[in-house]
């Protein structure tokens, strides 16, 4: 059996200590209601998960997704909003990096998670015309 929080908030600590973020939550706020000091800001949105029974008696195996949600601002007008973002996307992900070791990414939780990942289009606005870049970065988390 899982234990989401368990699972969520472990998968929180290693993201929210990927960068130097100046603002982290698990309670996704707009990239409009973060103000320019307060950013780069990094939130979790949970998106629930999916059951699967592989055969009748056997436990049920959960994948857990959840998305992240980048800021970066830049009052610079010569400073792409970007060339903030992509250290920011480059750290994300190499925290989320599996142990060179094992190829497992399990959060430290080896009892319920067999692997965690980012999967999926990176949704971004580089912020191109205006002061504000935004990533989406989906994972999602296998557990046992």
């Amino acid at each position: 059996m899982i234990v989401r929080e368990t699972i969520y908030a472990a998968l929180w600590d290693l993201a929210a200590s990927a960068a130097q973020f100046t603002s982290t939550n698990r309670r996704l706020r707009h990239w409009t209601d973060v103000a320019p000091a307060e950013q780069p800001a990094l939130f979790m949105s949970e998106k629930g998960g999916q059951a699967v029974i592989k055969k009748l008696g056997a436990p049920i195996v959960w994948t857990l997704y959840a998305d992240f949600y980048l800021y970066a601002h830049s009052s610079d007008p010569y400073l792409a909003p970007v060339t903030i973002l992509n250290p920011l996307l480059d750290a994300f992900e190499a925290a989320l990096a599996p142990s060179p070791a094992t190829g497992i990414q399990n959060l430290g939780l080896p009892q319920m998670v067999q692997h965690a990942y980012i999967v999926g289009k990176i949704q971004t606005d580089e912020g191109v015309l205006g002061d504000q870049a935004i990533a989406i970065v989906p994972v999602e988390i296998l557990c046992i």
